[in-house]
């Protein structure tokens, strides 16, 4: 009788297991982002962010993007975001920002996409915890991997800031 117990039980971990929302549908990487998609990720931050980092003359956000997941209509987008605010006299020096990971839900209004919520991971104590409840366990890693390291990103960024400095009214 024990065996049999044991085989229920291991069944019902399998399929609870499998019925992770989190896991559903998961495209890794950023090929369901399309430049719309990127574009308005990007603005949305930028405003988000407008009033909380004041004080210099121009804003860019870039994102690393881990993998996404569909359901009803609503795109998931797993990443790792990097923002920051500029001005001309400092050129590609930051003046304020950050870097975290982030979540961004999205939904498809006609030709236009429009944000539906924003997580991003909390600090200190709850970093992990708050890491596992965004994320799926296989993008877990890889921000745990990327943090501290965004090399890839401050180069993006770098580009961003200099066609700016370059041409300051585009």
């Amino acid at each position: 009788m024990t065996k049999i117990r044991f085989v229920i039980l291991m069944m019902t971990a399998v399929l609870l297991a499998g019925c992770n929302d989190k896991d559903v549908n998961l495209t890794d990487g950023d090929k369901q982002v399309t430049q719309q998609i990127d574009e308005a990720i990007s603005h949305y931050i930028i405003q988000k962010y407008a009033t909380s980092y004041y004080g210099t003359e121009k804003q860019f956000e870039v994102h690393k993007v881990y993998g996404t997941s569909e359901k009803n209509g609503v795109l998931s987008v797993y990443m790792w975001s990097y923002y920051g605010g500029f001005d001309q006299a400092t050129g590609s020096d930051a003046q304020s920002g950050h870097s975290l990971p982030a979540v961004i839900r999205l939904k498809q209004d006609g030709d236009t996409y429009s944000v539906i919520k924003y997580t991003e991971s909390q600090d200190g104590s709850m970093y992990q915890s708050s890491l596992e409840k965004m994320f799926p366990a296989k993008y877990v890693k890889s921000a745990q991997r990327d943090s501290g390291n965004i090399g890839g990103l401050e180069k993006e960024m770098d580009k961003k800031v200099k066609a700016w400095l370059e041409n300051p009214e585009s």
